[in-house]
């Protein structure tokens, strides 16, 4: 009797403690390679998430689309078959043009003015992410969006024909402006499709020349800065509101700083980029005026189609980044 009364009472206890101590697991996939700062921060954000939280909340990283396709996370941690995810924004703005006001050519061009973007936008989508049943937790920027190409080009003109690489509807878009044919290829395909000739010229960061060796096939960059594409994490709402309100207060704080940190990063990291990229033999043009100049008009042409798109969201978003003076 006495060793049965000893087994319960150890039983009992277990049962009490058990909930407390049990932990909670989360999948993270990226589209992106281990290498790449955004992969990086994302493993200190799952490091600092896992400390913070005392060991209750475990996020395992699968980056390099391992997991999910780059263009099937956001779909994913929407539906359930994974908690937490990153995407990139303007890849999803053939379903709301919200999420593509980030690629709206030469609107911000500089950190500074992709931090105010950022700022006027992150409220508007917010709410939406949270209407399809998903949290945002923070957003990254890559660096400015330049141009590579196989052969030298003095203007948009000399694009006309060829096969330009798109992974949003903004490059596409400006594929087809230009007289281009857009190719849709994501990042972790992009070397192949070089390989075989599937594309000619694309717009990316100069963190993806390096992080991808793109370097190795394409020889020119332009470095036209066009715009700063913002990654984002979220996280399925009902997966963060099973969360007890501590562990939900751990993540937030540590999402807040993960957001800061890959902006610090992104900003620092892009002009070291840029000399690797002359380091391993590529030609880089600073300047590229005439280029700029022909995007910018394409630019303000995007521009007025996306607002037709985004309607009294949209005009809010430009309202608070330029001032509603500037309508």
């Amino acid at each position: 009797m006495k060793h049965l009364l000893v087994a319960l009472a150890a039983a009992c206890a277990w049962l009490t403690t058990a909930p407390a101590s049990a932990q909670t697991k989360w999948d993270l996939p990226s589209g992106y390679g281990v290498n790449t700062f955004q992969v990086q921060n994302l493993q200190w954000f799952a490091d600092e998430v896992a400390t913070a939280t005392g060991g209750k909340l475990k996020i395992t990283l699968h980056p390099g689309a391992s997991l999910f396709k780059a263009n099937e996370i956001k779909r994913a941690v929407q539906g359930g078959q994974t908690q937490i995810g990153e995407f990139i924004l303007s890849g999803s703005a053939n379903e709301n043009a919200l999420f593509g006001v980030d690629s709206i050519p030469f609107l911000a061009t500089t950190y500074a003015e992709a931090k105010k973007l950022d700022a006027a936008s992150f409220p508007v989508l917010e709410k939406l992410l949270a209407g399809q049943g998903m949290k945002l937790l923070y957003t990254v920027p890559w660096p400015g969006q330049s141009l590579y190409t196989k052969k030298p080009v003095a203007g948009l003109a000399d694009l006309k024909g060829t096969k330009m690489r798109a992974y949003n509807p903004a490059t596409t878009r400006i594929a087809e402006l230009i007289g281009a044919q857009p190719v849709t290829i994501q990042l972790a395909e992009l070397p192949q499709a070089l390989a075989t000739g599937t594309v000619d010229n694309f717009l990316t960061s100069s963190a993806s020349g390096v992080d991808s060796k793109l370097y190795e096939q394409v020889k020119y960059f332009y470095d036209v800065n066009a715009w700063l594409p913002r990654n984002a994490v979220v996280v399925n709402l009902k997966a963060f509101q099973a969360l007890d309100a501590a562990t939900q207060a751990a993540v937030l704080k540590v999402a807040a700083a993960a957001g800061a940190r890959g902006w610090k990063v992104s900003d620092e990291k892009d002009d070291e980029y840029l000399k690797e990229l002359a380091a391993r033999g590529m030609t880089v043009d600073r300047s590229s005026e005439k280029l700029k100049r022909e995007l910018k008009a394409i630019g303000e042409r995007m521009a007025a189609e996306w607002l037709k798109q985004a309607g009294p969201d949209g005009q809010a978003i430009l309202d608070a980044y330029r001032g509603p003076q500037a309508r």
